[in-house]
């Protein structure tokens, strides 16, 4: 299993500057290597305090000089706000500076609020990203890009710094609906999911990808990536406290900036089955939605962490972690002690 650290910028109701929260996330990155884990990955949102990274390509590009060793990952590009021309230029100048660190993770992206201030229609989501990234990993593979399609339409055009190698072996989609877990598998990459649907329920379309990705490449599919909201404290009734107050209040602010309890998803194309999803929190109530979202995170003390990430390999095979431990206004203390304990006592019990 490889541990990644997932920064997502979350300056929580506005509490500290913006430029204290940046340079707070850099030391947490600069830790992460020191700690011994395997990646970085940074979001890429826009425009208000629920995550505030709207280039983690320039972000990455800068960590690139401040590191060594840890992998560089796109947590993810979202491909309908950016055109396909710079983000082949931008990855391939990462890969370069980082030494061949960088990890390319695309995605959809959810939030109308965000397609609005761009100016894109959220309908039209899918077929830019289809035909996007089609066309950025065809041009990190052979240095050109071109496309004829109708969002992107592109001359040949080569790509400066050349890319050294492709991505197909270092390619993450985000893939938290049929249709993306249909992408992911279609692209060859890694299938990584946000942890908030009961693992059980996960696992079908875990294997469903797997399916999917052997009949298309003829190979094994790599691990999938789970991406979670951890609180992890050596005294159980500290974690506990930390993860109601703090787990819990990320994902109200999911909640908020996705509308994902909201009516208009059943009038989005591409995004049906967030219809159904909020129809089913609808119907059982906020309440028993933060249980369930509780009940799927990686927190606690560490013994309890790793009963379930344990519980977690029983349902679902081999996967890799991407964590969070910076949100919803934790302390900063807790967030670097949990990222201490977490590498002391959790990661030697996986490696």
């Amino acid at each position: 299993m490889k541990f990644g650290l997932l920064q997502i910028f979350q300056n929580f109701r506005s509490q500290v500057s913006d430029e204290r929260l940046w340079q707070e996330e850099l030391e947490l990155a600069l830790l992460a290597e020191e700690l011994g884990f395997d990646s970085v990955w940074a979001v890429e949102h826009h425009f208000n305090d629920y995550s505030a990274c709207p280039d983690n390509l320039q972000y990455l590009s800068y960590l690139a000089g401040r590191t060594e060793r840890i992998q560089l990952a796109t947590g993810a590009v979202i491909v309908p706000w950016n055109d396909p021309l710079r983000v082949a230029e931008k990855i391939s100048v990462l890969d370069q500076l980082s030494g061949g660190r960088a990890h390319l993770g695309l995605g959809r992206g959810l939030a109308r609020r965000e397609y609005k201030n761009f100016g894109i229609d959220m309908d039209t989501s899918r077929e830019r990203f289809d035909e996007a990234a089609a066309m950025i990993l065809d041009a990190l593979d052979s240095g050109f890009i071109e496309g004829d399609g109708p969002y992107y339409p592109q001359a040949r055009t080569e790509i400066r710094p050349r890319p050294s190698r492709g991505f197909r072996d270092r390619l993450t989609c985000i893939a938290m609906s049929p249709d993306s877990v249909d992408a992911a598998a279609r692209l060859g990459g890694a299938m990584a999911v946000f942890s908030q649907t009961p693992w059980e329920i996960m696992a079908e379309e875990l294997d469903r990808w797997r399916a999917m990705y052997r009949e298309q490449h003829d190979s094994e599919p790599p691990p999938p990536v789970t991406a979670d909201i951890v609180v992890c404290h050596a005294d159980q009734a500290r974690a506990a406290e930390l993860a109601e107050s703090h787990v819990v209040g990320y994902l109200a602010t999911v909640l908020e900036h996705y509308e994902l309890m909201g009516e208009h998803f059943k009038r989005a194309r591409g995004y049906e089955m967030y219809a159904t999803a909020g129809e089913m929190m609808r119907e059982i109530g906020l309440e028993a939605v933060r249980q369930q979202y509780l009940d799927v995170q990686a927190w606690g003390d560490p013994a309890q962490v790793i009963d379930r990430l344990r519980a977690r390999h029983e349902l679902i095979g081999d996967f890799d972690l991407n964590m969070c431990f910076r949100h919803a206004g934790i302390p900063l203390e807790d967030a670097v002690n949990g990222m201490k304990l977490f590498a002391e006592k959790v990661i030697p019990e996986f490696r």
